[in-house]
């Protein structure tokens, strides 16, 4: 992998690596919870050939700073203090699954810094019932701060219904991507969420569950590759 560079946005240090060109066109990585930039390492030297790939350690993962203040929106504006920092925008976002909610609400919130938006198996949280719980920590060191799950259980126990309000603001062209019936994420909620996108399609990985990238890379490769670089 890439070595790590850090910068400062706002409050926080975030960590971040790097492929490609530096005058590529960029791309933005956001990884699940409890994983860091370090997830997408099995697809970042394939996009790397036709962009400049950033990939980024969300705040309270890796080697970002662990302020113990997280959140959806908190993640979201993260990610634009970042693209600011770097001058990066218009970008390709590339989230999955938490990395994917705060990909969403910053295209919502602020298009002009989307170009191209890819949400890998997640859509805005639906209430649950009955309501998620937290566990206990596992046992050692994590390489994330247990109080970003915390904050994310309880978002999705108590979500923002304009989250999907919002969805109708995406002025990025959108790709979907799902990984089928063996993921835990309900695959209509994937299909209610790309009808809402204005400009959006689907592509279902038939088996991948809810790792896509990691367990069909070359599936997800090509869809996100065919998207990003349309053929003229």
């Amino acid at each position: 992998m890439s070595d790590v560079q850090k910068v400062q946005v706002g409050d926080v240090q975030l960590a971040y690596r790097c492929w490609g060109e530096a005058d590529a066109p960029p791309a933005v990585l956001l990884h699940c919870l409890g994983e860091d930039g370090e997830d997408w390492r099995g697809v970042v030297g394939q996009l790397a050939t036709t962009h400049r790939v950033y990939a980024l350690d969300l705040r309270g993962h890796g080697r970002s700073d662990w302020p113990g203040e997280y959140g959806f929106e908190r993640w979201r504006d993260d990610v634009a203090g970042f693209l600011r920092e770097l001058r990066l925008g218009p970008v390709a976002l590339i989230g999955h699954s938490v990395g994917a909610i705060a990909a969403l609400l910053l295209a919502a919130d602020r298009p002009e810094l989307v170009e191209r938006l890819v949400l890998e198996e997640a859509a805005p949280p639906v209430q649950g019932d009955p309501p998620q719980e937290v566990t206990d920590p596992p046992p050692g060191p994590l390489g994330f701060d247990w109080q970003a799950k915390v904050a994310v259980v309880a978002q999705r126990n108590a979500p923002d219904p304009g989250w999907w309000d919002g969805l109708a603001k995406i002025t990025a062209p959108t790709l979907v991507i799902a990984g089928g019936p063996t993921s835990h994420i309900p695959q209509q909620q994937l299909q209610d969420m790309a009808e809402r996108i204005p400009d959006c399609r689907l592509v279902t990985v038939e088996g991948a569950g809810h790792l896509v990238h990691e367990e069909r890379p070359l599936e997800f490769l090509d869809a996100v590759r065919a998207f990003l670089v349309p053929r003229p």
